[in-house]
């Protein structure tokens, strides 16, 4: 059973654009030397489709290979295809990750029924765990709720559904109807906290690219102690940083800045994303002195 805060690595870069590998390898290292209980590669912080296809097998290698078993992988193996979505998952079991985190279909604006196909044709072509991902912001579709829980129930490989739709609503039915076949996990960094009070037992986290232990804390403090008050204070300190990330529509280029500034390997994002400009990066010099960071 997989719990606790997962960063969703970015994916780092030289100015080149080029992927830092010897980056990529540190900063595993830097979350694990920071307690996280696993982490995520190739998400949407990962610019996983701003990735070719090698880039995307290699991320994913580097990645369990510099983990070598001491943390879970959850690697994102998403496509457009059925069938590519099934080649990066296939790849994902062979190099040894405990799971893969799939989203649905983001260009086609697929059908339930589609969607449905997607996920029973993954499940039945390779034996691996899989977390659902719903994020509308992204794909396109906003999957129901109907859909995400036939899918889990359905399909018992599906083990968490990643909620980032930003409707606390939705996660709340999908935890408390979805009660002994699939779990809710926490997708949108600033509602981490009310997440966790409507029963969400992880936390694809963003935020943990840059406070690994703050978030692990949080979860911990909050999901596996039940000290909601001391929760609430931790809490209160990474909202800022937290509503950047989700509120400035440039959430990749706001973590792999705040990595650089506290000495992690960042870098640009992928072309055609364009970096912070002087309003966002003074907003979030801001956030980083709320945690004492810069």
């Amino acid at each position: 059973m997989l719990r606790g805060a997962f960063p969703v690595m970015i994916t780092p870069m030289n100015q080149d654009q080029s992927i830092d590998y010897a980056g990529l390898r540190n900063n595993v290292n830097f979350y694990i030397q920071n307690g996280v209980k696993g982490l995520i590669p190739l998400g949407s912080t990962g610019e996983f489709v701003s990735l070719t296809k090698a880039e995307r097998l290699k991320v994913a290698e580097v990645v369990l290979e510099e983990v070598n078993g001491r943390i879970p992988v959850v690697v994102g193996t998403a496509a457009e295809t059925t069938q590519e979505t099934i080649e990066y998952t296939q790849f994902a079991k062979s190099i040894g990750a405990q799971a893969a985190m799939v989203i649905n279909p983001y260009y086609m604006k697929p059908r339930d029924e589609d969607i449905f196909f997607h996920f029973k044709s993954l499940t039945e072509a390779v034996d691996l765990p899989i977390i659902l991902y719903n994020n509308p912001w992204t794909s396109g579709i906003d999957m129901s709720m109907d859909l995400m829980l036939k899918i889990g129930k359905e399909l018992p490989a599906v083990f968490a559904i990643k909620e980032s739709s930003g409707d606390i609503r939705k996660l709340r039915d999908i935890i408390r109807e979805g009660k002994g076949f699939v779990e809710g996990w926490c997708g949108w960094d600033d509602m981490a906290m009310e997440s966790f009070v409507v029963g969400a037992v992880g936390w694809v986290s963003v935020a943990g690219n840059v406070i690994p232990k703050i978030v692990t804390d949080l979860h911990t403090i909050a999901v596996e102690q039940g000290d909601w008050k001391k929760g609430w204070e931790l809490y209160q300190t990474m909202l800022p940083l937290c509503q950047m990330i989700e509120g400035s529509g440039k959430l990749v280029q706001v973590v792999k800045t705040a990595m650089v500034k506290i000495g992690q390997a960042g870098g640009p994002a992928r072309s055609p994303r364009t970096m912070l400009n002087s309003l966002e990066m003074g907003r979030l010099d801001a956030a980083l002195a709320t945690l004492h960071l810069v």
